[in-house]
């Protein structure tokens, strides 16, 4: 893939683009490999590859610039900005839609927010596209209240020339400091939720629920998911950290029980909504913590498939999985080290298989999913 941006040094956040892929690949699974050399494992299954570009379908966008001529894209480390409407990473139809928010933000007054004078209104655009239908969910992240009449009445218009934008919403952020979305979200459109399917399971996608940044290689982990569980003939299992249910929802049949346990309530609300859609009707979700409702359940499931943020599992989950012992985990994870750290807590189970999806292409970055066995 060839960045002019990168060539000129304005962006690095593809930190490895100046490798061939297949080295990258190559880099990841060696490094994999070394994290797990203290384990045993039985099969090592070849890295899924990703398309190089295109794949992304989110753009997380800092707004600077006027409000007559703003920029989209990211400061750079020497604080100048850097517009990214033409980053290879997004899909084409990307580009369209910048090109029409960027005269919207000056007809709706909405004051790009400048960091080191902590004056303007808006902080972020982010932009997220359904693979299933390209329709798109649209979030302006705002300093305050206060352009919120005037970004409402200017809608109209931008619907008016973008009739596929599905969702709209704006999210208050009044924090001078680097985060990228704040509490409290309002909408904006009465449909707050974009659909969208991964092989053959519905899925809602809310303002502040996750998803997945690249839509093709979570559906084939998604998928290798439901191949692998369904080898193993469980009757019940816990979905923790389940997000918006991808991995639940594959994993299941009609004869399974399936938990699934998420902090997000967003996400939760898009989880029940696809389980009522396939007509699962021994599936349940609910907004909890993962680790205070494991470490409070009374039963064992047969499986338990853990999916957490970068910070991993954590001790104290580890040792009530280890206490439980449940017959197989399913770990997929998006930090590899965090994810050795915690299988190596959990001295009673064996790894069975393990396998790197490159979901982050051009970076050090990886999704890595593993079947546990307890001894």
């Amino acid at each position: 893939m060839h960045c002019a941006l990168y060539d000129a040094d304005r962006c690095r956040s593809c930190q490895w683009l100046d490798r061939p892929y297949s080295q990258q690949l190559n880099q990841k699974q060696s490094e994999l490999q070394q994290l797990l050399s203290a384990q045993a494992v039985s099969e090592w299954l070849p890295p899924v590859t990703s398309a190089q570009q295109g794949f992304r379908n989110k753009a997380k966008m800092v707004v600077s610039g006027s409000v007559e001529r703003p920029l989209l894209g990211i400061v750079h480390r020497d604080g100048t900005p850097v517009d990214l409407c033409g980053c290879p990473l997004y899909p084409d139809s990307f580009a369209a839609v910048f090109a029409q928010l960027k005269p919207f933000i000056a007809r709706a007054g909405l004051t790009p927010y400048n960091v080191a004078r902590r004056r303007g209104e808006l902080k972020f655009i982010l932009l997220t596209e359904s693979s299933r239908s390209g329709e798109l969910m649209l979030r302006f992240v705002l300093r305050s209240k206060e352009k919120l009449a005037q970004l409402t009445n200017a809608l109209p218009a931008l619907q008016a020339q973008l009739p596929q934008l599905s969702v709209i919403s704006a999210n208050i952020q009044p924090v001078h400091m680097a985060i990228l979305e704040g509490e409290e979200e309002i909408p904006l459109t009465e449909n707050q939720a974009l659909a969208d399917q991964l092989n053959d399971v519905p899925l809602w996608i809310r303002p502040q629920s996750f998803f997945q940044t690249n839509p093709a290689v979570a559906a084939s982990l998604y998928a290798t998911a439901r191949a692998w569980v369904s080898e193993l003939g469980v009757k019940s299992m816990w979905d923790l950290f389940c997000g918006v249910g991808g991995f639940g929802l594959h994993c299941a049949t009609p004869e399974m029980s399936l938990t699934g346990i998420e902090i997000s309530a967003e996400a939760i609300a898009c989880a029940k909504r696809s389980a009522e859609k396939m007509g699962l009707e021994k599936v349940s979700f609910a907004a909890l913590d993962s680790t205070a409702f494991a470490t409070g359940e009374g039963s064992t499931p047969d499986l338990v498939l853990v999916n957490p943020p970068r910070r991993g599992i954590g001790a104290a989950l580890c040792e009530y999985l280890s206490r439980m012992a449940p017959p197989f985990i399913l770990y997929s994870s998006c930090n590899a080290q965090t994810m050795a750290t915690d299988i190596a807590r959990l001295s009673e189970y064996t790894l069975v298989k393990v396998q790197l999806f490159d979901m982050f292409p051009h970076t050090a970055h990886g999704e890595v999913l593993t079947l546990l066995r307890h001894l």
